[in-house]
């Protein structure tokens, strides 16, 4: 007996006092008429634009948080608040049990998410996976001098030689710290032309982001670093927003919740682009981890954000990860989100980095998608040296500055047509796998087929989007034309899927079907259209 109350004194005093991490979701928005009625009190100009350019209607996550529920939470006995999100309607609080379980008193709350899924329900414990770990190997070794093989093996050059440069589009990187952004030599370019357009410290609630882990500076010289004959980014003339969302003394899900708070932020000031070099797997806390079954898609949190950022009309792009080697060699999160580009290295001569992580996701979708050089990457350190450093982390935002100037040049294309087109120039397209995805893409074949599915749509042929695809595919139609009938095929010519469509009504889903390469036809009164289509 007096054993058994030692132990229920220790149950008390551990649910009094262990501190958790966990999100409180709320039930509505019950004042969002007031951001309908002014969409500018939250949301800047060019984030309407780019809403409007691309037909996305304004819906209730883009209403801000319920202040009046945030402040009652902030206020709760032994709750601290480390991260909000208006897409998702919670917020990430830190507490003991016992304060984070009382929350569910108020009426609006809707439910409690635990960090740590043992809370949450009787399931076992996750397995212990090795931490990530988050230091770099550096090693020192434009005309783009040494940082011409990473931009001439994706034809990035020949868009640079046509001004496209970038010019026009905002890139947002949210990582682990910029110091010295603001002092060294390789960002005197992007100082002197403001390109550097602001930011936030989310880890430390603290404005001054050209602070931290060096890790930022490094990604951000791939894209917008400048020092002729050494080193030219692929994004030279692009715009950028610096976040911190990454803690580099610890690994806890806040981070998660940092990112999709960054990239709320993202949205609101108007950024085309968001690019991460940043991947969650596991945790310090094992029950906090993720496990490859939860690489679903849209399951963890940040990946959750990172999918509805995309249908904001943002592209989203995520390192890989550098886990190849090791025991839990799959892509993490966000980089494994259904509309997350998950970009892995490949070495100078287009093979792949032994490093770089592997696929498929949990659910069989090709991941990674698309590679680009990550080992023996040139860019700047943050005394200004340039020099060699390998890992997805550049491979990644490499392949976001090219993005930039590929919408720059097709300026028409909503996100989902230009990831179509972007990927149907990689040499991988018809094979994917799980090492290279859709391989290494060639821009200026893909401005090409980007241009002449617009000029084609602009005169008499529909587009059928996102190809490859996981589920659903969208059709546009062209001007001429309001109702159709479209036919999915397989290569004995068999019909899996017959659905009548309209210019109002255009998607198909593709579900039931296993993966693989069909063939689709458009039938309208007067024109038929065929081709491929990958099912991934």
């Amino acid at each position: 007996m007096k054993n058994i109350l030692l132990i229920l004194s220790f149950l008390v005093t551990y649910l009094s006092f262990s501190q958790e991490d966990a999100w409180v979701y709320f039930n509505d928005k019950p004042n969002s008429a007031a951001f309908f009625s002014n969409p500018l009190s939250e949301l800047s100009q060019r984030a309407l634009d780019r809403r409007t350019a691309q037909n996305i209607a304004l819906i209730l996550n883009d209403a801000p948080l319920e202040a009046t529920y945030v402040s009652q939470i902030t206020d709760a006995p032994g709750i601290t608040v480390m991260a909000r999100s208006k897409w998702l309607n919670c917020l990430h609080i830190r507490g003991s049990v016992t304060d984070i379980q009382s929350l569910l008193v108020f009426p609006f709350v809707n439910h409690i998410h635990f960090a740590d899924n043992s809370l949450n329900s009787k399931m076992a414990i996750p397995a212990t996976i090795s931490p990530i770990n988050k230091q770099l190997d550096v090693q020192v070794n434009f005309n783009y001098g040494t940082s011409a093989n990473q931009i001439q093996m994706l034809n990035g050059h020949l868009l640079h030689q046509a001004d496209y440069t970038g010019n026009g589009k905002i890139i947002a990187v949210l990582d682990s710290g910029f110091p010295n952004v603001d002092l060294i030599a390789p960002f005197q370019r992007l100082r002197e032309n403001n390109q550097i357009l602001g930011g936030y410290d989310y880890v430390n609630q603290a404005s001054n982001y050209f602070s931290s882990d060096s890790h930022g500076t490094m990604v951000l010289s791939t894209m917008g670093g400048y020092v002729s004959g050494q080193l030219v980014g692929t994004a030279p003339d692009a715009k950028y927003y610096l976040y911190i969302t990454e803690d580099v003394a610890s690994e806890n899900p806040v981070e998660e919740s940092n990112w999709v708070e960054a990239a709320e932020q993202a949205d609101r000031v108007g950024v085309d682009i968001i690019t991460t070099s940043l991947g969650y797997f596991a945790f310090d806390n094992v029950n906090y981890g993720h496990t490859y079954s939860d690489m679903t898609g849209n399951s963890a949190f940040a990946s959750q954000g990172a999918n509805i950022a995309f249908t904001k009309g943002i592209i989203i792009l995520a390192s890989a990860g550098n886990a190849g080697n090791s025991s839990e060699p799959h892509i993490g999160v966000p980089a494994e989100a259904n509309n997350v580009l998950a970009i892995g290295a490949v070495k100078g001569n287009r093979m792949i980095a032994s490093f770089s992580s592997i696929g498929p996701s949990f659910d069989g979708r090709i991941k990674p998608d698309v590679m680009a050089q990550g080992q023996s990457s040139i860019l700047s350190d943050i005394s200004g040296n340039i020099v060699a450093a390998s890992g997805t982390s550049f491979s990644c935002p490499i392949m976001a500055g090219m993005l930039a100037c590929l919408w720059q040049a097709a300026p028409n294309l909503t996100n989902q047509q230009l990831i179509a087109a972007y990927k149907q120039s990689c040499d991988r397209f018809l094979t994917p796998d799980n090492q290279y995805g859709y391989g290494i893409p060639d821009f200026q074949l893909a401005l090409t087929i980007a241009n002449l599915s617009y000029v084609e749509h602009k005169k008499d042929n529909f587009i059928i989007y996102p190809n490859p695809t996981n589920s659903t595919v969208s059709i546009s139609f062209p001007n001429n034309y309001t109702n159709a009938t479209v036919t999915f095929y397989n290569a004995l010519g068999q019909i899996l899927i017959e659905k009548k469509i309209s210019s109002t009504v255009s998607n198909v889903s593709l579900e039931t079907l296993n993966s693989g390469v069909y063939f689709y036809k458009i039938e309208s009164s007067s024109y038929t259209q065929s081709g491929k289509i990958i099912k991934e």
